[in-house]
């Protein structure tokens, strides 16, 4: 096969100027805002963040059916007096398009948010507990849970009823954030982050270690279909 050196050639000329730009490789490491994902003034202290983490995990362990395949998570908030939780609970409503024929279906149930209005009794004292109490000061806050994501692995593409604050707590270049055509990165640092996880998204760790956030739903009216 020939390639073509034709001047009058508009893909051929095209290349030619793309491949006269390097790629950026640095910004891709810090956060960059875009529709569906704003960061809030708001922020905590990182250290005492990771330190509660640890204290939490020593009083209870991650739970849900999904953990081998790298999903696992830790309810900071319950229903008033919840001692189980069902795996409805851990994860609830969202839709995706599941195949080729791009039809949008729903899968497991909704959730109501706003009856997760307790922080789980097991965690009272915790750094945590500050971090519930600062955010529903100023939000209606539902389900409020610790998320942990396994090294190269990625939800599904799913658009859910409510948007999301999300807190990084541990993560690393390649954990990166998907909503609708917007990715970019959330930097572990004590920032709290608006995701409009109503459109179409999706997290994924492409690192060598796991990606840990808490995730508080943010109990507004909710879509329902």
């Amino acid at each position: 096969m020939t390639l073509s050196t034709r001047s009058d050639d508009i893909d051929v000329q095209a290349v030619h100027e793309w491949m006269q730009v390097r790629p950026d490789t640095e910004s891709v490491a810090r956060f960059t805002p875009g529709p569906g994902l704003q960061r809030l003034s708001l922020k905590f202290d990182i250290d005492r963040l990771t330190e509660a983490l640890d204290q939490c995990l020593q009083l209870d362990a991650f739970k849900g059916k999904m953990q081998d395949q790298g999903f696992a998570a830790l309810p900071l908030t319950q229903r008033p007096g919840q001692t189980e939780w069902s795996d409805n609970d851990l994860s609830g409503r969202f839709w995706m398009r599941p195949d080729n024929s791009y039809v949008e279906e729903p899968r497991e149930d909704l959730v109501p948010e706003i009856d997760f209005s307790e922080f789980n009794p097991k965690f009272k004292g915790t750094y945590f507990e500050f971090v519930h109490q600062e955010l529903t000061r100023r939000f209606p806050i539902g389900r409020t849970r610790v998320l942990s994501k396994g090294l190269y692995n990625c939800n599904s593409w799913h658009r859910d009823p409510e948007p999301r604050l999300h807190i990084p707590l541990i993560t690393n270049p390649g954990a990166l954030f998907v909503v609708n055509h917007h990715v970019t990165h959330l930097p572990a640092d004590g920032s709290v982050y608006f995701a409009d996880t109503r459109g179409y998204h999706t997290a994924l760790n492409g690192g060598e270690s796991r990606r840990v956030h808490i995730v508080a739903a943010l109990a507004y009216d909710q879509i329902s279909q």
